[in-house]
């Protein structure tokens, strides 16, 4: 596992013991407790695929290496694992029929999907990197996500506006609110994670923000010094091990 999924896993098992999870004060109704659990394994799905990404890059960028073996099958076998390792529950047992094996049965399958689709790319040889880095992993399958699911949920991977590389990334008025004035403050706790009724494009909807942090590993990318131009071609960012670095962004509508 990257160093950036172990300290998300370790602040989101950290959240929970703490009670971070909901906006204090006031305890949630039912309904959004079942939104903020379905929420949450949303964003352990993603992030669990997204370690196998980060795990495998040398392997992906191997030039030598023709079929690299990883299959979307392959992707979602050690996502599940890992997945089950942190919820208690193999999520492809899951019914599908309830609104949580729906949710994460779209995702699994937007995981698979995403990574059949880019095989030929993956395993071509002769070709060091190949830019499927798991930013790029991340945008992808939200976005085949929302394809799959249509109405009833949305999936973003954001992040304060000054670091966003992709355009579709851009925060929109709620998450850059809650970016710059509740999980990017100084004394907001690292790993809570903040929850609301809210609206989204319109229509009401249980919307959930999950801070994401720099780890040893995001730095080579997004370290230091600022402005050098990294593997993908953009200028780092100057940040710094424990800085936000984005957020996992849910909507579930109501």
């Amino acid at each position: 596992m990257s160093k950036c999924s172990r300290d998300f896993s370790a602040l989101l098992i950290a959240a929970l013991v703490a009670g971070f999870l909901l906006p204090a004060p006031q305890a949630a109704a039912a309904s959004d407790k079942d939104d903020l659990a379905i929420a949450l394994d949303l964003a352990t799905m993603l992030r669990a695929a997204r370690t196998v990404i980060s795990d495998n890059q040398d392997l992906i960028n191997n030039p030598d290496v023709g079929d690299k073996g990883l299959s979307g099958k392959a992707v979602l076998d050690k996502a599940a694992a890992a997945f089950q390792k942190t919820a208690g529950v193999d999520p492809r047992t899951l019914d599908r029929n309830s609104q949580r094996g729906r949710l994460l049965g779209a995702l699994m399958d937007s995981i698979v999907g995403v990574m059949d689709e880019n095989q030929k790319s993956i395993n071509r040889k002769g070709i060091g990197f190949k830019g499927f880095v798991p930013a790029v992993f991340g945008r992808l399958t939200t976005e085949h996500f929302r394809q799959r699911i249509g109405r009833e949920a949305e999936m973003k991977v954001t992040a304060p506006v000054q670091l966003v590389r992709n355009r579709t990334a851009r925060p929109d008025s709620w998450e850059r609110n809650v970016i710059e004035n509740e999980v990017g403050r100084a004394t907001w706790p690292k790993g809570k994670i903040f929850s609301a009724a809210a609206e989204k494009d319109g229509r009401p909807a249980y919307r959930v923000l999950v801070p994401e942090y720099y780890g040893a590993a995001c730095l080579s990318c997004h370290g230091s010094p600022k402005g050098e131009i990294d593997i993908t071609g953009y200028p780092k960012e100057g940040g710094k091990e424990g800085d936000l670095g984005g957020a996992i962004s849910i909507s579930l509508f109501r």
